[in-house]
């Protein structure tokens, strides 16, 4: 997976990614999203890090099956928040 950790002001928005989805253009339902290099790619990280990086966000933006589901299994969402397009899951969460 390839994580990148933006900070805006106070806020930290984490990015995340599925490696073999960069660049590719997702699409269904009415809805598009590329997903950007100058986004998404940082830092290619293990299960265990992006875990540890969740932590400290303000909110997420993840794309991918795996990635989408570690948050899930974490806690961050459920199965039924996630966006699917073109067979791969999309999932914006905000931390309250």
């Amino acid at each position: 997976m390839l994580a990148r950790m933006h900070r805006m002001g106070g806020d930290t928005i984490l990015a995340v990614c599925d490696k073999e989805v960069v660049g590719r253009t997702l699409k269904g339902d009415g809805r598009s999203l590329t997903v950007t290099e100058s986004f998404y790619k940082g830092t290619q990280i293990e299960e265990e890090t992006l875990v540890e990086w969740m932590k400290s966000a303000s909110s997420m933006n993840i794309v991918g099956n795996r990635a989408v589901e570690i948050a899930i299994r974490e806690g961050y969402a459920s199965q039924d928040q996630a966006f699917e397009l073109d067979g791969v899951r999309y999932l914006v969460v905000v931390m309250m």
